[in-house]
């Protein structure tokens, strides 16, 4: 779970925010790592983690992204039932881009943001059918990706371009009444 800049994390050695705790890591505990597959490819950013408040249940760390380039930090709040290697908090944390990225197409492309809402029941039932297609739209893509070998330079039908080829296919061809209107 991401946190702020400024929230409270409670140490044997004493509460502090997490950018206090950020300015004690030493630079040789940073470590180069990829979150995942971007946009424009692998997506490599510093990372740390501070052990936060010992806890009977698990384990709880504070996860510090640092960008390469600018320094800007982000911070995620961990837990995990038993000890996990820095590798694995980093590949869960790159996951919520790909997330976000997920909901972000889906709200465009399946019309998820298209629905007057008036009751809870049917924005559910609006919220469900929207995720339908576009998971349709996502095993689409990811089967044409896997199925259909891409020669000379062509890339893979993404999920933008497969819903242009249905809308294509399945729109009414307008008659001329309604053109003329």
């Amino acid at each position: 779970m991401e946190a702020t800049r400024t929230e409270r994390i409670t140490r044997a050695s004493g509460a502090a925010t997490v950018a206090e705790l950020a300015a004690l890591v030493p630079e040789t505990a940073w470590e180069r790592r990829s979150a995942g597959q971007g946009a424009k490819g692998r997506r490599f950013y510093d990372w740390a983690r501070i052990e936060a408040e010992p806890h009977p249940a698990g384990h709880r760390w504070v996860l510090i992204r640092r960008h390469r380039t600018t320094g800007e930090l982000v911070f995620y709040r961990c837990y995990a039932p038993e000890a996990v290697p820095l590798k694995r908090l980093v590949a869960v944390a790159g996951r919520r881009w790909a997330v976000g990225e997920s909901f972000q197409q889906s709200t465009g492309l399946a019309g998820l943001d298209e629905h007057q809402v008036r009751t809870w029941t049917s924005w559910h039932r609006w919220r469900l059918f929207t995720m339908l297609a576009y998971a349709f739209l996502a095993v689409c893509a990811a089967i044409e990706a896997h199925e259909s070998p891409h020669a000379d330079g062509m890339v893979a039908l993404t999920c933008n371009e497969i819903a242009n080829l249905l809308n294509a296919l399945f729109a009414a061809e307008p008659d001329i009444e309604h053109v003329l209107e």
